[in-house]
């Protein structure tokens, strides 16, 4: 069986280190807001080209307390892609704010900058770009925007750790949220995230936020969450980040086998020059996808959906999300993940593409 993602796997040349880092962090009686988090947000600020970065407690937290930080009015309208996964618009509506979704370009899967502008209100304080299945989103048109109408630009960066436009850092155009999800190509084992920023009186914020609304301690001047880094989590992301660019070769390497040896009876990912894509995961796109996935299954090859429920058919915005979104319907109805993780080899990926191309609709 070729399995979609295995953990332990993907960690268990890791493990020797972790059981090192964990021993010390045992013995170093500190455990909260500790040296681990301080050495990996001066770590992984450098990696994302950012003056700064603050550990978080989860890739969601990131962007609740990203957008808290900008003090925005209640009310306001942030621009926000309409095939998201519903985090990102979680954080908008638990921060009072309205989201106002925008459809995505239908080959690159992430917000279409050309039907950004026409949902530009008075209202609107914010762009999220959210850079999908570790592609970058289009920045240029975003930036410029952003500067034509004041809007800030939060960046979701949950699966795009090392994604580049234009050999810029995603992250680094705006405020980089990332989650750090055990999944993820930087994943800890368990939750955990973190802000980038280039603005000092911004982090300050942020780090504020994170603690209880505290810079001194039992001093609140900020009302604050409790969303802090684990000192274990950053030490384990310390040893991770060190390879991270072994970990987006090999993916990039996988996803050039499926590139060049799937048949074109699949919507491949597009790849342009301009984008450096780090392949969290390599989507493709086929009318009956539920058919192939359980050829797929039949033939012992997991597979993952992402993601089965466009956001504005959840539940849990009933009333919030009224328009339709016919693009996010047709990528969510036809889209497959196939395996691409980082324990996976070569000869997996050839299996998967020889046992694909045998598929007839």
């Amino acid at each position: 069986m070729i399995e979609y993602e295995n953990l332990q796997k993907v960690n268990i040349r890791f493990f020797d280190e972790y059981k090192k880092e964990f021993d010390k962090f045992l013995q170093s009686g500190w455990y909260v807001l500790g040296n681990n988090v301080k050495n990996f947000e001066s770590q992984f600020s450098k990696f994302c080209e950012s003056q700064y970065c603050a550990g978080v407690a989860s890739g969601l937290d990131a962007l609740i307390i990203a957008l808290d930080a900008f003090n925005f009015k209640k009310g306001s309208e942030v621009l926000v892609p309409s095939n998201t996964y519903i985090a990102t618009i979680l954080a908008i509506v638990r921060c009072g704010l309205r989201p106002v979704l925008i459809e995505p370009n239908i080959r690159t899967y992430n917000i279409d900058p050309n039907k950004i502008e026409e949902s530009i209100s008075h209202a609107t304080v914010a762009i999220i770009a959210v850079h999908l299945y570790g592609k970058s989103c289009d920045m240029d048109t975003i930036v410029e925007l952003s500067k034509k109408y004041n809007l800030e630009i939060i960046e979701d960066c949950a699966q795009a750790h090392g994604a580049k436009y234009k050999k810029k850092t995603v992250g680094s155009f705006g405020v980089g949220c990332f989650s750090f999800y055990p999944t993820k190509n930087l994943g800890a084992l368990g939750d955990a995230g973190a802000i980038c920023s280039n603005n000092i009186e911004y982090d300050d914020k942020v780090r504020s936020l994170r603690n209880y609304g505290s810079s001194e301690k039992y001093h609140n001047d900020d009302l604050g969450y409790n969303s802090r880094l684990d000192e274990i989590q950053a030490s384990f992301l310390s040893v991770k980040l060190k390879i991270i660019d072994n970990i987006t070769t090999h993916k990039r390497r996988l996803a050039s086998l499926y590139l060049e040896h799937l048949s074109n009876d699949f919507i491949k990912p597009v790849v342009d020059q301009d984008f450096f894509d780090v392949y969290h995961i390599f989507n493709i796109r086929i009318d009956n996808r539920d058919n192939l996935k359980e050829y797929l299954i039949k033939n012992k090859i997991m597979t993952e959906i992402h993601y089965p429920v466009p956001p504005h058919k959840q539940k849990a915005l009933n009333g919030l999300i009224k328009q339709s979104y016919p693009i996010s319907e047709e990528i969510h109805n036809t889209t497959l993940s196939l395996p691409i993780s980082y324990s996976h080899t070569e000869g997996d990926i050839e299996k998967v593409i020889e046992i694909m191309n045998r598929y007839t609709k």
